[in-house]
């Protein structure tokens, strides 16, 4: 699948892929795929090409529904972009977007605008969350089982290795998101994410952060509009090689997490509150009248509703 090189409008002028709008490589009859699959990247050169592999080959294996994966470079500068080209010439379900600015929200932010898969997901390119929770992430999407499907390394089931300083960060981290915002799920942060492109794309527009703590606005407000949120417990290993910078990065979340609590007293205060009006943000019509609102466990998601015994 060939590279985007013409400048899109919508939602960066920043951001570039084929002409004419058209994915590159499809044909004009061909259906949309069933799932996109984006991949950030910023000088990952070195993993890039067999993480890519190893995710074609999972899906290949796996799975009988077409498929795109599509590498996001954020402004690399080590030849990522063209490796990804490179690699975009030999494998026909790949696509390659290009941005001038880095940022992992801004590059989820143009993948997933422009997208017209029924399943919008994304991962951290060093695949620390092991594929084989691929299955229970998409399949509940794909039938209409829940909204948004998340990786949890904080969930009951989940198996993680990673340092003492990280995984007191990350702990943390979430509890003072539940905290603060009251939110359901356990972990905001695990690069494993999946939802409905119908429930997903209206919500892009709300999210202000471009970075890691766009990861977190993403699911606090798929919250407030009373969605379904599962949550997928994985195996993930630390990358030892990981160029995250996780003090610097727990900063920024922090100052998100407050931008977000500022927001939500202001309504609290507002007479035209949430809870006297409707949210504008509300993707979902009569969503808080159905069971599943909130953070899922696996089995209840996983499980399609019984039809009642008869009388």
């Amino acid at each position: 699948m060939a590279d985007m090189n013409a400048t899109i409008p919508q939602p960066s002028d920043d951001a570039q892929r084929g002409s004419a709008g058209a994915r590159p490589g499809a044909a004009a009859q061909s259906p949309p795929p069933a799932v996109e699959i984006v991949i950030p990247v910023y000088n990952e050169r070195h993993v890039l090409e067999g993480s890519v592999r190893k995710l074609r080959e999972q899906m290949t294996r796996e799975f009988t529904f077409p498929f795109v994966i599509t590498v996001a470079d954020n402004a690399s500068t080590d030849g990522t972009l063209e490796l990804a080209r490179e690699l975009a010439r030999e494998l026909p379900e790949l696509d390659v977007l290009h941005l001038e600015s880095k940022g992992r929200g801004r590059a989820l932010r143009a993948a997933w605008s422009r997208s017209d898969a029924d399943v919008l997901a994304y991962m951290d390119v060093d695949l620390s969350t092991d594929l084989s929770a691929l299955e229970e992430l998409l399949e509940p999407l794909l039938e209409g089982r829940g909204d948004i499907a998340v990786g949890s390394r904080l969930a009951a089931g989940a198996q993680v290795t990673r340092g003492l300083k990280r995984e007191v960060i990350s702990r943390g981290y979430n509890v003072l998101v539940r905290m603060l915002l009251g939110v359901g799920f356990s972990d905001a942060q695990c690069g494993f994410k999946a939802g409905r492109r119908e429930v997903i794309q209206p919500l892009l527009a709300e999210i202000e952060d471009e970075a890691w703590f766009f990861d977190t606005e993403l699911l606090y407000l798929a919250q407030r509009n009373k969605l379904a949120i599962h949550e997928v417990p994985v195996r993930w290993v630390e990358d030892p090689d990981s160029r995250v910078d996780i003090l610097a990065t727990a900063r920024e979340d922090l100052r998100g997490l407050m931008r977000l609590r500022a927001a939500a007293r202001l309504r609290e205060r507002s007479p035209h509150s949430d809870a006297a009006a409707p949210d504008p943000l509300d993707v979902r019509q009569s969503r808080s009248e159905r069971p599943g609102v909130g953070a899922l466990n696996t089995q209840s998601f996983l499980d399609p509703p019984r039809p009642a015994s008869p009388h």
